[in-house]
């Protein structure tokens, strides 16, 4: 291959453009008209979607992100693109002109996955690794990404060499980097009585269908737990962020911090692994909602520990993978 002919697609769930409530309602109708996030019958699910959802949501949803909004944006878009401009930068000073080149797209809101695939064939990549930023692969998420290459193949005659990344929940380096930022955030807030692995929850139909995220999950938190030489009481898993009155997966973040005080469990840390970019999810509902939850229902002390967002070891950890798939 001639130089810059591979290239990396680093792709995340996308965010509104601004925190109002014309752009979260813009971006909420892309997110929930696709049926890979809501698996119901679909003329029930639009009546919902816009008769109940979409006239009323929208301005609670963009209160919320103004509360996380930053200078430069939207943390997910920021962080998402210095995690890329870093990566790049790694690959660069390990192979030089040969290295990858490194974009960046959104499942939903622009720029699409569709796009930046275009993009990277016009500047000369003849083969991309597709790599979407969810450890644990769900339908509701990865899912989507595989829809839209399959999308780009389908309205191809020159169909594109994708290589796509199912999921990463396993490897060892990802792993370590998860148990890395917690050493180093238990190093400055000692003194817990234990870790909460929070994951974004799904359907339980979902997982009854045959979705393996719940497993993947659940293997994540073992294995870091098991490096981190922790007992059976000093941490657990729940899932958070569900959404309508079907049942998903349980417990559920919100009744487990409930719960937990009167368990003893006064100080807790909570991590989110199944988010590699802090996010809406992260920063206020798990940052700011949850812990009012904690510590009203009788808690002490409640840590947030961050995504891995642009550090250092998700770039290493992510070099290794590209490296892998693309030789």
């Amino acid at each position: 291959m001639n130089k810059s002919a591979t290239g990396v697609l680093l792709v995340n769930l996308g965010t509104p453009e601004a925190p109002t409530p014309g752009a979260v309602r813009a971006f909420l109708r892309d997110f929930l008209s696709d049926p890979r996030v809501v698996e119901i019958p679909r003329l029930i699910w639009l009546c919902i979607l816009y008769g109940v959802i979409l006239p009323f949501r929208p301005r609670k949803v963009a209160h919320a992100y103004a509360s996380i909004w930053t200078e430069q944006g939207s943390p997910l878009r920021v962080l998402t693109e210095s995690l890329a401009a870093r990566l790049q930068a790694r690959l660069s000073a390990e192979s030089g002109e040969t290295a990858p080149k490194v974009a960046v797209a959104y499942t939903y809101g622009e720029p699409s996955v569709a796009h930046q695939l275009s993009v990277l064939r016009e500047a000369g990549v003849e083969r991309t690794l597709v790599l979407p930023l969810y450890p644990q692969y769900s339908a509701t998420t990865t899912g989507s990404v595989y829809d839209q290459c399959a999308a780009v193949m389908k309205a191809s005659r020159d169909i594109p060499d994708l290589v796509i990344q199912k999921h990463y929940y396993s490897r060892p380096d990802y792993v370590r980097a998860l148990v890395n930022s917690i050493r180093t955030h238990r190093a400055q807030h000692p003194g817990a009585d234990c870790l909460l692995f929070s994951f974004h929850g799904i359907p339980r139909r979902n997982v009854d269908l045959g979705d393996p995220y719940e497993q993947h999950c659940l293997h994540t938190a073992r294995d870091v737990a098991t490096i981190l030489g922790l007992e059976e009481h000093q941490w657990r898993v729940s899932f958070q962020s569900r959404l309508g009155r079907a049942e998903w997966l349980k417990p559920y973040t919100d009744e487990t911090l409930r719960q937990l005080p009167s368990e003893g469990i006064k100080r807790l840390d909570v991590i989110c692994p199944a988010f590699a970019i802090d996010c809406l999810e992260t920063l206020e509902e798990i940052d700011v909602e949850n812990r009012e939850v904690f510590l009203e229902s009788g808690g002490e002390d409640y840590q947030y520990i961050p995504c891995l967002n642009d550090s250092e070891d998700q770039v290493f950890f992510l070099a290794n993978l590209v490296a892998e798939r693309l030789g």
